[in-house]
Parts: C-alpha cells; structure tokens; sequence
C-alpha cells in the first residue's frame, strides 16, 4: 500500500483529528503545528498566537480507498472556511483554515476543490482557506494525541468536538471505517 500525506488546518486539530480518525481509508492522524516561523514550538507558544503557526493535522490515508479530493471534501465541509482565524469560540491566527500542499498536484487538487465547494454555495459566505507549499511540520506534545478518544466527558469534548463528530457521522455516514454508533 502507498500512503499520502495531506496536511489541514480548519481550527482545533482536536476537532480535525477526531473527524479523520473515522474516515475510511485514513490509516493515521497526527496533531501538529505549520504555518509559522519559530522552531519547534509548543502548544503554548502557539496559543499565544505569536509563533504564526496554524494548529494542523497530518492525515496519512491510503489513495486507492480515498482520494485526496474525497479527502477535502471532507475537510471543507466538516469546519467552517469562511472564517478568518477562527473557528466558533476559537480565535486566533492559530485556528485559520489552511491547507498545506506537499506538490503540485496536490495544489492544483486543493484549487479545484476549493472552487467546488464555493461554487456549490455550501457557505454563506466566501471561502478563506489557505492553500499554500508545507515548508515544515512540527509533531504535538503527546498529548494532544487522540485527545477526543482520551477525553470525550470533557466540556470542550462535549460542546465543540462531539457535534462536529455527529454531523461528519450523519453527513459522510457510508465514508466510515466503521459504523460507528449516533
């Protein structure tokens, strides 16, 4: 099997990863950071929003089971990519909606894509992702490692990432690895 790599930002990689996870054809996500100009940063240093990076994911998936445009699909309807630098309560550079390209394919993907979802009017209003070349990936402290797995009676758990979850069930529901209960 050869896998690729797709990297996103659409808010909280929480939220990203716990989405993914459950799609068929993802063989493994990885919280991150990208986007910014300090080495290696943390979690906190991200959070304070000076380090320029965005909080992203790493899906590795399988592309004879998912296309990477199935694949942003996915993403572009399971976050909103109207928003600039956030995503509901979550505010900052760090929660922007970016897709991070690893070639030129994937860029012209990313473009097409893009231009569908606008073109479909799934938003009310225009499309900010990002789409840009991925210079670096940074890996998450530990963590933050299948967070919603670890935490699901947590209240950011709760209120933020268990809808988005059920609504990526109910929307991509013959798209599960699994059939995973409502």
């Amino acid at each position: 099997m050869s896998e690729e790599i797709a990297t996103l930002g659409g808010g909280c990689f929480w939220c990203l990863e716990a989405v993914f996870k459950e799609l068929r054809g993802v063989t493994g996500v990885l919280s991150g950071y990208a986007g910014g100009h300090v080495v290696n940063p943390s979690y906190k240093q991200v959070c304070n929003a000076t380090t320029g990076h965005a909080e992203v994911v790493q899906v590795r998936f399988d592309p004879a089971q998912l296309d990477y445009a199935d694949l942003l699909r996915v993403f572009f309807t399971t976050h909103d990519p109207t928003t600039k630098d956030r995503q509901g309560n979550d505010v900052g550079p760090q929660y922007r909606s970016m897709i991070l390209t690893q070639s030129d394919a994937q860029e012209a993907t990313a473009t097409a894509v893009m231009q569908e979802i606008a073109a479909a009017k799934l938003w009310p209003a225009p499309l900010v992702t990002q789409i840009a070349p991925l210079t670096t990936f940074y890996p998450a402290e530990s963590e933050h490692n299948d967070y919603f797995e670890r935490n699901p009676w947590s209240g950011y758990c709760q209120v933020v990432i268990a809808p988005k979850v059920a609504k990526f069930r109910k929307s991509f529901k013959d798209r599960l690895r699994q059939v995973a209960a409502e």
